[in-house]
């Protein structure tokens, strides 16, 4: 089993679901560790070693252990309702969605929606946002006026892992970038 294969392993079930294993998550999202390893072993085998690198080594950063290490749990892009107690900031006066070239239409018509997740990801530079999109397929970016829409009552939160969230982009705070 490659390192890959069970980083997306964790990142299901940290994020979407932590039933497959037994998993308990807390309000916040934590984990205990130990058990984590544990119930891990039915599935994908795997030691502290291999987590503690996994966490190290994640190219999004996508997980963090607590302060004492015994916890662990994914920064964002849940779909389970956790709080993982992300700091609401003003947002710079642009940010960045990167999509594929068929979900355009769609928000176009109704704008950015979280669908299954708690938040609509969001990214401080394109060429971030122009990755995201590449694993929809063709990609597509859409300029966020989060300026404006900051201004105008919205809430943008920002994880440890350096991603902007909001729950909603309606479509007069978008244009899409012609690459």
């Amino acid at each position: 089993m490659s390192l890959r294969d069970t980083s997306k392993f964790l990142s299901l079930i940290l994020r979407h679901n932590s039933q497959i294993i037994g998993l308990t998550l807390d309000e916040h999202g934590w984990a205990d560790v130990d058990d984590l390893i544990s119930r891990m072993k039915t599935k994908r085998p795997i030691d502290r070693v291999t987590l503690d690198e996994i966490v190290a080594t994640d190219d999004k950063q996508r997980y963090s252990f607590s302060a004492n290490g015994k916890l662990i749990r994914a920064n964002q892009g849940h779909s389970l309702p956790v709080d993982v107690e992300l700091s609401e900031l003003k947002p710079p006066e642009i940010l960045y969605h990167g999509t594929g070239a068929k979900f355009c239409r769609s928000i176009l018509s109704m704008g950015l929606m979280k669908k299954s997740r708690l938040y609509v990801h969001l990214s401080s530079d394109i060429d971030t946002a122009e990755k995201v999109g590449r694993r929809h397929g063709s990609p597509r970016i859409f300029v966020v006026d989060s300026g404006k829409m900051f201004n105008d009552g919205f809430k943008f939160f920002y994880s440890v892992n350096g991603v902007w969230m909001t729950e909603h982009v309606p479509k007069n705070y978008l244009s899409e970038m012609t690459l």
